[in-house]
């Protein structure tokens, strides 16, 4: 399965785009998340991602970095399909809460003849805390990460070869969600500035984490591989160095420090 990085930064960076990723298989592809903006669209054009071959979207939670790009998303696939140039359906799954919230900026964002296809060929799948569902022939779970700031989901994907993938959202992982994560062959876990800057970028204010304390977290895990993102940008040359630098002082694994538009083989 192939991933692609499409965006690895933080709400407030410039030098990057916002933190989202596809999974891709068989011609197939699962979204995670979509950035801040109409820029995903660009994105997802110059990384070869047809809107046709995403039926699977993932949406975290609510804030303007993760959700606003996913209007965009369905805007566009609204229209092929209001053109007949979209076969199927489209499937967004999320918390009920956020489904509401997307619903309601689609309804006062976009045409009717896209948000009258909600409910048959746009559909909001509805996910609980340990909920699992097929995408991409794997087995996906989705998690309730118990964010202290807006409700947030994250998932364990389990592909068929039994490699497992577990995302922990844009927040460090939570006790509650152990089980979900431990021993994964993969984690993907946020990483919101060095250890050594913690002062400057304060990523304990917003619930973030360092690359220390991730890799200090996917080490108890025992995790295989780790993949770090939603950083700051203002090391965006030097950022895969640096942070893989401090991070192997900490993690005995694989260590990913990606860069927008990176394309990582799972």
């Amino acid at each position: 399965m192939k991933l692609t990085m499409l965006g690895t930064g933080n709400a407030s960076v410039t030098k990057c785009y916002n933190t989202c990723f596809a999974l891709s298989e068989g011609g197939q592809c699962f979204l995670v998340d979509a950035g801040g903006g109409n820029e995903i669209l660009r994105i997802l054009e110059e990384e070869s991602i047809s809107l046709h071959s995403i039926h699977d979207i993932f949406v975290t939670h609510g804030h303007t970095d993760h959700i606003l790009g996913i209007i965009w998303v369905i805007r566009m696939i609204g229209q092929l399909m209001n053109w007949g140039k979209y076969d199927g359906e489209l499937r967004v799954y999320c918390h009920r809460e956020l489904s509401e919230d997307i619903k309601e900026i689609c309804s006062r964002t976009l045409w009717d003849t896209v948000t009258r296809l909600f409910d048959d060929r746009i559909r909001f799948v509805i996910v609980e805390d340990g909920e699992k569902k097929t995408i991409l022939n794997g087995e996906v779970t989705f998690f309730d990460i118990h964010s202290t700031k807006k409700k947030q989901f994250g998932f364990r994907m389990v592909m068929k070869d039994g490699t497992s993938l577990a995302c922990c959202g844009d927040e460090p992982l939570n006790d509650e969600a152990v089980r979900y994560v431990e021993k994964s062959d993969w984690l993907m876990h946020e990483a919101f500035c060095l250890y050594e800057e913690r002062s400057i970028f304060k990523p304990y204010e917003k619930h973030h984490s360092t690359v220390r304390e991730a890799c200090e977290i996917a080490e108890k895990m025992e995790i295989g591989n780790l993949i770090l993102y939603h950083t700051e940008d203002t090391h965006i040359q030097e950022r895969k160095a640096l942070y893989a630098s401090e991070g192997k002082q900490y993690f005995s694994g694989n260590l990913f420090v990606p860069d927008d538009r990176e394309v990582i083989l799972i």
